[in-house]
């Protein structure tokens, strides 16, 4: 079956909007890339029980090239903690490859209730500024496993790489700002990397699928929304030192919000 060009074109599109605001105001692409997936499926006429879950299966890939590439970077400057990217890994991988099966046997209205909600969250902390006091230390093997499951089993239902929960915890302990956001990058890749081979399984039992499919993965949304995202996100990173990035950071939330609701409503 013939891939419409417009709708090659769309996902060049919408890999340069969640690539530029990725860079420009660190919010992970997954939670623009869901919405907007949701709604160009919806579009392309496919069954309203795959939408939310090819939407969340591709945001998790898409996620993969930009998490290695920020890595590298990252690590190149020295601020990734390898040694809490370690401890986590291992409950990371349990709890996204959980994730995935748990979303599997979901119906459609679960997910994108528990994705609404969680945009929601996601808006109230941007929004008025809500952070944990730094006030401890970190926590020690069993407690970073932990997150790392719970982290990983969040972000496989939400199709994210989980930065705001990592950078959230790390600076609650004390870890400079800096080093958290290099380490949550770092993090983001293994969510990535399980979340889609969870989800490639799962869909592959499932085969009622679009053509074009690699399970729960669309092709064609992947390839051209991770080309574009990753080529631009550096882009929006060099422009948030000459930005209000704080007022824009508010208005995309605003924005993020509605679009999460006009998901919710049309799926």
């Amino acid at each position: 079956m013939p891939i419409d060009p417009t709708y090659l074109l769309i996902y060049l599109a919408v890999g340069i909007f969640v690539g530029f605001f990725a860079g420009l105001l660190g919010i992970g692409g997954g939670s623009v890339m869901v919405p907007i997936l949701s709604l160009i499926f919806i579009k392309l006429g496919y069954s309203n029980e795959h939408v939310i879950h090819m939407a969340l299966a591709t945001s998790m890939a898409t996620i993969l090239p930009g998490a290695y590439a920020s890595t590298r970077t990252h690590h190149a400057h020295g601020a990734v903690n390898w040694h809490v990217v370690k401890k986590m890994t291992p409950g990371i991988l349990l709890g996204t490859i959980f994730g995935t099966v748990f979303a599997y046997f979901s119906s459609t209205t679960f997910l994108k209730y528990f994705f609404v909600g969680f945009i929601l969250f996601l808006a109230a902390q941007l929004l008025f500024s809500i952070k944990p006091q730094a006030n401890r230390a970190l926590p020690q093997t069993v407690g970073l496993i932990s997150f790392g499951a719970l982290m990983g089993f969040v972000s496989s239902l939400a199709g994210i790489g989980g930065a705001v929960l990592t950078i959230s915890l790390l600076t609650w302990c004390n870890v400079k700002i800096h080093e958290a956001i290099g380490t949550s990058a770092a993090v983001g890749f293994p969510i990535a990397l399980a979340g889609t081979v969870g989800y490639v399984v799962t869909g592959m039992m499932d085969h009622n699928l679009p053509p074009w499919s690699w399970g729960y993965v669309y092709l064609p949304a992947f390839v051209g929304i991770a080309i574009t995202s990753f080529l631009i996100a550096p882009l929006g990173a060099k422009l948030a030192h000459k930005l209000p990035v704080l007022v824009l950071k508010k208005i995309f939330m605003v924005f993020l919000v509605a679009l999460a609701i006009k998901m919710a409503i049309s799926v």
